[in-house]
């Protein structure tokens, strides 16, 4: 790697050259002291994008602003913990003006964030010379909307997900629902039956394992609506919002089955832990039982591949590729997933955006660009590879994640990008902990959730389906 970066560090000072070109040359000033910020600790959680930003991209990006005379520093600071805390923090620290100069941002923070007049498009933040930069080209608009919100762009995503059930191949092979060394990715149900079916073996031959562990409950935040509720809806037929209608699902039997499906999992049968996601830090909890051979199965992100169970991360999985396997998430019947398909997915995204309230935003934009530059994607993909923003930067060196995105990108859909999404995710993930807890029936869980909605959006843009 050192090599290799020795030898195209000329290449990087030309690509530098261009990107800060719009900060123009200056004699040696006061320092300027970039800060980045993101969901991300080094040896922690996303790991891999520390070890990108802070040992590939600052310091070329540094050594090139020197090289145009001017003296720029850049500190990453981490963040530990949860995505909603995040965005907790965000909120605050944008409201009065404060926070880093770039900031790892989910896409579907954008419309509440804009609504609430916190964040801008990138041309408000550092001008119009942001469209001269020459990786729009490769961004197609589907990727810019990502981080977009009625026709702006608020930054550029480090591109998408899909989202499939990991499964513990050692576990299946002990159970024999595997032969020892066959391959990776033969475990394939077609009906939510032969996932329970697996489940129940599971139950039966390894006492102390939990079978099948899916997103609920609040805790887990938006985790809880995209591995989760997403990912069970889906397989009924029936996505959250109508488009076609332009109302959102209140009462339908797609809603009733899915709920009744995560009833099965976590009261009727105990193939899952409900205790577990009910609990502060849920999450952490799964990715450690996962990482410790106590859950079979885990409905998951391609992140939770290349990132907490890769190695380096605190959940690392030791031997990943021979002892995980991944499967597509089936609908309840072939056919009778969302538009008819056998198999269900979501796709969100997360990248960076500029802070309004930065003091620096020419040389915020300039890094900004340089890192998401085709050379600087190209180093992250020998670090963390997955399917990036830019069409010309494909993924490497990791036959799983080429799978994955191979066999469910034409499957997927993605969030209603609408300001009352945050709100509406969070009364789905109230309607699965209502159910999980054992405090609500599906039906009264269903009938709380259809009045929380009239009440955020106004009954008229409910739909109701008997």
């Amino acid at each position: 790697m050192r090599a290799h970066r020795a030898r195209s560090f000329g290449k990087v000072l030309v690509l530098a050259a261009v990107a800060v070109g719009l900060v123009g040359l200056s004699a040696w000033a006061q320092p300027i002291k970039l800060t980045v910020t993101s969901r991300a600790v080094r040896g922690g959680v996303n790991t891999q994008l520390v070890q990108w930003l802070e040992d590939v991209v600052f310091p070329a990006f540094v050594a090139a602003m020197r090289a145009q005379g001017k003296d720029v520093q850049v500190e990453f600071i981490q963040f530990g913990g949860t995505d909603e805390a995040l965005k907790q923090q965000y909120a605050l620290d944008l409201s009065v003006g404060r926070g880093a100069d770039i900031l790892g941002f989910d896409g579907f923070w954008i419309p509440e964030f804009v609504e609430a007049g916190l964040v801008k498009p990138l041309e408000w933040v550092a001008g119009p010379a942001v469209w001269q930069w020459e990786g729009w080209e490769f961004i197609p608009l589907g990727m810019r909307e990502i981080l977009g919100y009625r026709g702006e762009v608020y930054g550029i995503a480090l591109g998408t997900d899909v989202r499939v059930i990991f499964y513990r191949r050692d576990l299946f092979e002990q159970a024999g629902i595997l032969q020892p060394k066959v391959g990776i990715h033969e475990w394939q149900p077609r009906t939510w039956e032969e996932l329970l079916d697996t489940a129940r073996l599971i139950k039966e031959r390894l006492p102390g394992v939990i079978p099948l562990q899916i997103n609920a409950g609040t805790d887990m935040g938006e985790a809880t609506t995209m591995q989760g509720w997403f990912m069970v809806l889906l397989g009924t037929g029936i996505h959250m919002y109508d488009f076609d209608a332009e109302k959102w699902y209140g009462q339908h039997p797609g809603i009733l089955e899915a709920l009744r499906f995560y009833k099965t999992v976590y009261i009727d049968e105990k193939l899952g832990d409900a205790r577990m996601q009910l609990l502060p830090g849920a999450r952490a909890r799964t990715f450690e039982g996962f990482r410790d051979g106590k859950i079979a199965m885990l409905v998951e992100g391609d992140w939770f591949w290349r990132s907490v169970i890769a190695p380096g991360s605190e959940w690392a999985v030791p031997n990943r590729e021979e002892m995980v396997g991944w499967a597509k998430m089936p609908a309840k019947e072939p056919g009778a997933g969302y538009r008819g398909q056998d198999f269900v997915t979501i796709s969100g995204g997360t990248g960076f955006i500029l802070n309004p309230n930065t003091s620096h935003p020419a040389e915020a934009w300039a890094l900004l660009s340089f890192a998401f530059s085709k050379e600087m994607q190209l180093e992250f993909q020998r670090v963390q590879p997955r399917i990036r923003c830019r069409v010309d930067v494909p993924v490497l060196g990791d036959p799983a994640m080429t799978a994955m995105a191979e066999a469910l990108l034409p499957l997927t859909t993605v969030r209603p990008m609408f300001p009352g999404y945050p709100k509406i995710s969070y009364e789905a993930q109230l309607m699965t902990e209502r159910v999980v807890a054992g405090l609500m029936t599906p039906e009264e869980a269903m009938a709380a959730y259809k009045d929380a909605l009239e009440a955020i959006v106004g009954a008229g843009n409910v739909l109701i389906v008997p």
